[in-house]
């Protein structure tokens, strides 16, 4: 028992370790060629999306891998964080200095996500099967089109919303917040140092891996985790399966909320038809691919499957097709049968290979150690 429990706290201690290290090793890369001046425009202007995406697939990790339920709407909670944080970064927030300012759209992108997780979580969680998937997908593409045809803005005469553009009338001289379908334009972005909004983006995906880390390795994970092995099971122990799958389900929406933020701030537009079932779809495949419940896979995956399109580009024609061929050679290689017991089997061979230099080298320390006494005690003998 003792030795199982000292094999989980350290399987933890790697994972944080290496979770750490994937990112600021992906980090310290970047920040060297970068100042060299050998990274490209095109993938510089990836690195914030990477990071966004990252932070996406951790936070819906929670949900899918950990707990267990299917949510087919993330991109909703990325948009309702993105077009909160846009209504104050636009509006209120100028004037204030840049760093409050971003600070304080991060938090209030986080809020709102996390406001519109509480409503579309509480009724639905109580229920069982896949409620939740169509529940949010429904509310994505509700979002969406509400959003589309919302009209906000603020002059002197205090804040004006309507849904009927015809109705939407602001003084001379003040511009409108959200303007219908239009995309929001003129977003000022982090800082003009691509560099440094890239710094930001890394803390707050460190702030999330250790944030979601913490949470699985606590109480309330592992009723998480209890909860998506075996609700019955759950329950009978006195498990409260709503209040930790809101737990889970509020959180995964707050982070997505942030994703949207630094989203919509490194492109400094904000296009509301962008953020539909295809974007959820997609940050599923990187949870997915990644491995359920892998929180440095999720962040590979989403590395990897935000650079790919961008590389596949010299195919022109062909590229959604040889992406789609990795897609299905990736899966392949992290689900087939065939390929998971050739990894078992590879990592079992790796494994007695060092249990086997292990015993070499215990064995050659006790064959030194008592030559040396052997050695010692003709010594004594001699004088």
């Amino acid at each position: 028992m003792a030795k199982k429990e000292k094999r989980k706290i350290k399987q933890t201690t790697r994972t944080y370790i290496f979770s750490f290290l994937l990112i600021l090793g992906f980090w310290g890369v970047v920040e060297f060629f970068g100042n060299a001046g050998a990274l490209s425009s095109n993938f510089m202007g990836q690195l914030i999306p990477i990071c966004a995406y990252s932070i996406m697939a951790v936070s819906l990790n929670l949900v899918v891998g950990f707990l267990g339920e299917l949510s087919l709407g993330h991109a909703a909670f990325m948009l309702a964080g993105a077009t909160a944080g846009v209504v104050f970064y636009n509006g209120a927030g100028i004037g204030l200095p840049q760093a409050l300012r971003v600070f304080l759209t991060l938090i209030i992108g986080a809020a709102a996500a996390g406001v519109f997780g509480v409503i579309v979580g509480v009724p639905v969680l109580r229920l069982s099967g896949d409620y939740l998937a169509i529940v949010t997908l429904a509310f994505g593409q509700i979002l969406k089109n509400v959003l589309s045809t919302t009209f906000l803005g603020v002059d002197s005469k205090g804040i004006h919303f309507t849904l009927n553009q015809s109705d939407f009338v602001l003084e001379p001289g003040y511009k409108p917040l959200i303007k219908g379908a239009q995309p929001i334009s003129g977003i000022n972005k982090i800082s003009p140092n691509v560099m440094l909004n890239f710094t930001v983006g890394i803390a707050l995906l460190c702030l999330t891996v250790l944030f979601f880390l913490n949470l699985m390795n606590s109480r309330a994970g592992r009723a998480v985790t209890a909860i998506r092995d075996d609700e019955i099971a759950a329950r009978s122990i006195g498990i409260n399966l709503t209040k930790y799958k809101l737990i889970a389900f509020i959180s995964s929406a707050v982070f997505a909320g942030f994703a949207g933020v630094i989203y919509v701030l490194n492109l400094s537009t904000l296009d509301f038809k962008k953020y539909d079932y295809n974007m959820s779809i997609s940050v599923l495949v990187m949870v997915v691919l990644g491995g359920m419940g892998n929180i440095p896979g999720s962040i590979i995956a989403a590395a990897v499957l935000t650079i790919l399109p961008e590389m596949l580009r010299a195919f022109s024609t062909y590229r959604m097709l040889v992406y789609s061929i990795v897609l299905i050679v990736i899966m392949l290689f992290n689900q087939a049968p065939a390929f998971v017991a050739w990894r078992q089997r590879f990592a079992m061979r790796f494994d007695r290979k060092k249990e086997a230099e292990a015993v070499t080298e215990k064995a050659d320390a006790s064959y030194f150690k008592k030559m040396s006494s052997k050695q010692k005690a003709d010594e004594k003998e001699d004088r």
